[in-house]
């Protein structure tokens, strides 16, 4: 069977080098990813313009833009490259500690607090040569789960937010209340009728941003009276120490977070679903190798979190 003309003369380095300068959009910061120089960036950037018959990348004011072409690039080049990876991680024994890849994973920054030091320890153990990218999420990475999945490994996000993707169930955790810890109106518990008055530290505060628990309690009839709005869990108790606001936390992160900003940690004042962390991937990855060890190390992982004292 003859050669395909356009995989014969394919420089697989180029592939790398173009799916950076789409995600960076910038020759320097390219070169610095990828720990060459910047006339090498621009030499293989010259060559794929060619190659496609496109500029790529186009100067809008002070930055520059994808080209129509290059947005559909964009969004094959991540799944590309993991098919690569696959063939040449494939071997008859898989052995971690050989491994050199980087896993990129897309979270909160709740899940990487909580999870993330155990999967890291657990990585560095069996393959020193693996790296973890925790990838902080966006409303946009959630809502779009499969696009985001063409170029990471997997997502850490609970149930109700992802469909139709294969995932790996991880741990459960419980919705709580904080506020200062000498807030002047909250005794030792909380009401409804409160959580409608108090100011709140709210995350992202979107239609289908907002953490579940307070989609809850809209439910319920209560609106939240959003105060400052934020983009990840880890700032929110600092927004609450010292003032009258209240914000709905994990109760893992909360315990935590408490002895160091000074807020007090409450019990939700109605019934709550449990967030369930998950971790969702691209069925691609079924039986690739790597990735079937990965989350073998993520169940390990979450074993260990499920049995730590709460």
């Amino acid at each position: 069977m003859a050669v395909d003309r356009v995989l014969a003369n394919l420089d697989l380095n180029l592939l790398v080098t173009l799916d950076t300068l789409l995600r960076e959009r910038n020759v320097t910061r390219t070169a610095e990813s990828l720990g060459v120089s910047q006339p090498a960036v621009s030499g293989a950037l010259g060559r794929l313009r060619r190659h496609f018959g496109d500029q790529l990348l186009v100067r809008v004011g002070n930055r520059y833009d994808l080209t129509p072409l290059a947005t559909r690039v964009a969004a094959l080049t991540g799944s590309a490259l993991a098919g690569v990876r696959r063939v040449f991680d494939a071997t008859a024994e898989f052995d971690p500690s050989g491994l050199d890849r980087e896993f990129v994973i897309v979270s909160s920054d709740y899940a990487a607090t909580i999870l993330g030091p155990l999967v890291a320890r657990r990585l560095a153990a069996a393959a020193p040569g693996a790296r973890l990218h925790l990838r902080q999420t966006t409303p946009y990475a959630v809502d779009h789960a499969a696009e985001t999945l063409r170029s990471a490994d997997g997502l850490f996000i609970p149930h109700g937010f992802v469909t139709d993707l294969p995932y790996l169930d991880l741990y459960s955790d419980r919705w709580v209340c904080i506020v200062d810890g000498d807030h002047p109106d909250v005794g030792d518990a909380l009401t409804l009728e409160q959580l409608g008055e108090l100011p709140w530290v709210a995350l992202f505060n979107g239609p289908t941003a907002f953490a579940s628990a307070a989609r809850q309690l809209r439910m319920l009839g209560v609106e939240a009276r959003v105060d400052v709005v934020v983009d990840g869990f880890l700032q929110m108790p600092f927004l609450v120490a010292g003032t009258r606001r209240v914000a709905l936390i994990q109760e893992r992160l909360a315990r935590r977070l408490a002895p160091v900003s000074g807020v007090r940690v409450l019990p939700c004042p109605f019934e709550v679903v449990p967030v369930a962390e998950a971790f969702w991937w691209n069925p691609l990855y079924r039986n690739d190798p790597a990735h079937i060890w990965l989350r073998g190390i993520l169940t390990a992982a979450a074993a260990e979190l499920r049995h730590q004292p709460d």
